[in-house]
């Protein structure tokens, strides 16, 4: 491995090609449909494969990357929380559960048996695979509903509302498995439900404790900051939000919490004032700027010698990924929405990416105890699968079945 002084002009030359590639595959992607997050998983195992080869990249470089990464994670999940309306989520509750509880249950047990007992990984790594696939990106198959004038329809709006749960349960999930990770592999037969009552407490307290601060933040200080800031001008306004959500975020991880659910958590607090949500223009180039980074680090740390069983293990899990959503919200959903709404919805929720990517790449962080190289990728593959094929049969299902928009007043 070369020094950081030999190659650090060479990685400041490779960052700011991969800031101008990033957006080049954003662009061209959009054009043919399919995330572009797919174009930076391959750029980034392209970039794996010359590391390799050439040593190109120094310690001291991969940990700048590595914060980059980090940054990207902040900021996505940032967004997530942002976009979420939770006060209008509460209110189709009723309708949402039964589809949410569905589709995560048969997704991430049907996850969970074909790790475990078909590709014979340990328990840590399929409970990970199983978390990872109860995962949405809904944003993958909202972008087709929208671009049919369909998002807003009655079943666009419960697509929406069960892809939420969806990915706020994920990320739940994700950071009380990290918590409990350290017991379950010491544990050897004790029960996972011993160990969740043992020690899943702990993360549980910190959790409502965290989100109570948080909950107060929101009420009684949100509120005047953004008052205040909003009058320096809408870039610096957005700025100084993004800069508590990271504050927020880290603070979540000193406290023993995942830096995830702190951003989650971040974004949620400014999600119920319509003046900060209003700002989420401005705060889509700090999003490209520093997502594709995080997307990018995905695919560097892809083992290429673990291509090859990494593509049988997800070939095995691809079915469980399609189905378990496919089955698990539709039929919840047909007694609501009848058995044409319930395809489209299940089709829809198909679509794994940046949640489901953020899961694994956790799980990746503990090391190959946690999560192998052959599982890491064969998540991969699903994202690219998934968010390939999904759109191609949900811009069909909509020809087929148009939906018609819900009249506001």
């Amino acid at each position: 491995m070369s020094t950081g002084i030999e190659v650090q002009p060479l990685f400041d030359l490779m960052v700011g090609g991969l800031i101008v590639a990033a957006i080049l595959l954003k662009t061209w992607f959009d054009r043919i449909g399919v995330p572009a997050l797919v174009g930076l998983l391959v750029l980034g195992l392209l970039i794996r494969v010359a590391d390799d080869q050439w040593s190109l990249i120094s310690a001291e470089s991969t940990a700048i990357f590595e914060f980059l990464a980090r940054i990207g994670v902040v900021v996505l999940l940032f967004k997530v929380g942002l976009e979420c309306n939770p006060q209008g989520l509460i209110g189709k509750l009723r309708q949402a559960v039964p589809v949410w509880l569905g589709n995560v249950g048969l997704s991430g047990l049907g996850g969970y048996l074909v790790a475990a007992y078909g590709l014979g990984l340990a328990q840590v790594p399929s409970l990970f695979i199983a978390i990872a696939l109860t995962a949405t990106t809904v944003a993958v198959s909202a972008a087709v509903w929208d671009d049919v004038g369909a998002l807003n329809s009655a079943n666009g709006m419960l697509l929406l509302d069960v892809a939420e749960l969806d990915d706020i349960s994920a990320i739940f999930m994700m950071a009380l498995l990290i918590a409990v990770v350290p017991s379950l592999e010491t544990a050897g037969a004790q029960p996972i439900m011993a160990i969740l009552l043992d020690t899943g407490w702990a993360f549980v307290v910190k959790t409502v404790v965290f989100g109570a601060g948080c909950l107060g933040f929101a009420l009684f200080v949100e509120r005047r900051i953004t008052r205040m800031i909003r009058k320096a001008g809408p870039p610096d306004a957005i700025l100084v939000v993004v800069g508590i959500g990271i504050v927020i975020a880290a603070f979540a991880a000193t406290l023993g919490l995942s830096l995830a659910i702190g951003a989650l958590f971040a974004g949620l607090v400014f999600s119920r004032d319509p003046r900060v949500v209003h700002m989420n223009t401005l705060f889509r180039p700090i999003h490209d700027l520093f997502t594709p980074f995080f997307f990018i680090s995905i695919g560097m740390a892809i083992d290429p010698a673990s291509l090859g069983s990494a593509s049988a293990a997800g070939l095995a899990l691809i079915g469980v990924a399609i189905l378990g959503k496919v089955i698990g919200a539709g039929l919840p959903a047909w007694p609501l929405v009848g058995w044409r709404g319930a395809t489209l919805i299940g089709v829809s929720m198909v679509p794994r990416a940046e949640i489901a990517m953020i899961v694994v790449h956790q799980g990746h962080r503990l090391g190959p105890q946690a999560l192998p190289p052959e599982a890491y990728g064969a998540m991969a593959l699903i994202v690219a699968v998934t968010c390939i094929l999904a759109p191609m049969a949900i811009r069909f299902l909509l020809r087929r079945w148009p939906q018609r928009p819900v009249r506001t007043a």
